[in-house]
């Protein structure tokens, strides 16, 4: 039975399975049980929102790399999981982890938690494991949720672009549109809106020393270069999907 592991430095009880606190392999069962789920998901996703995905080329078919997407629902997150039938790998925000069943069940699919709106350099580095095992990572470059048609620099987040240069894997830029429209912050429904998710192309971070820091700069260039092609997903997305002025 999973007991909740204490974290002093976060004064929080997290409902973690043992050997899994730090985004390690995903065990036979874990497979299993995000194969199945996934499955679900996509099937009813498919019907209620009659999701459509452009740009489904552009998904690795092998290695690891950082899945980056729009963030403006709690839909953004299981939904991501249609863009390709690969296992995807979750940092998701440790309240998640509060409650005995989101513990397993988050964990069982393949999340971990992170100290959301801090530098938590230990997620950072289970992250990069993740992406250097050669599986898929999901990171929203604007962490939390936020609202409106733009992709805000001030929102932002350096950890898909930090990630991607230590773990010299690709990252990919998603707009997601519709996802508010279906479930906006607060609600309590789920709209049977349409939705459509639109990938560009990876941006490969640039060759460096893996024995080296990679500079600040280098991390920051790829954030702003991830925010514009972000944007020009989310602004596709959202015409294709009826919402060119918001959502």
């Amino acid at each position: 039975m999973t007991e909740p592991v204490h974290d002093p430095a976060k004064h929080v009880d997290l409902y973690i399975p043992p050997g899994h606190e730090k985004g390690e392999e995903l065990s036979t069962v874990q497979r299993v049980s995000y194969s199945f789920v996934r499955g679900l998901l996509a099937g009813v996703f498919k019907l209620y929102f009659r999701v459509e995905v452009i740009g489904r080329e552009h998904v690795p078919e092998a290695g690891g790399f950082v899945v980056s997407p729009s963030h403006r629902s709690n839909l953004d997150t299981p939904i991501i999981c249609v863009i390709t039938k690969r296992r995807l790998r979750y940092m998701g925000k440790e309240s998640l982890w509060k409650s005995r069943f989101g513990g397993w069940f988050l964990t069982s699919l393949g999340g971990f938690p992170v100290q959301r709106g801090s530098a938590d350099r230990e997620a950072l580095r289970a992250a990069m494991q993740v992406a250097e095992r050669g599986e898929p990572l999901v990171m929203f470059p604007e962490g939390t949720r936020q609202s409106g048609p733009k992709i805000e620099a001030e929102h932002m987040h350096d950890g898909p672009a930090y990630v991607a240069c230590r773990a010299n894997v690709p990252i990919l830029p998603i707009g997601m549109a519709g996802t508010e429209a279906a479930m906006p912050k607060g609600s309590k429904f789920v709209r049977p809106v349409k939705i459509v998710i639109v990938i560009r192309e990876p941006l490969l971070p640039p060759p460096h020393d893996p024995a080296k820091r990679v500079p600040r700069r280098v991390v920051r260039e790829l954030s702003e270069t991830l925010r514009d092609d972000v944007q020009l997903a989310f602004d596709e997305a959202r015409a294709r999907a009826g919402f060119p002025d918001g959502y």
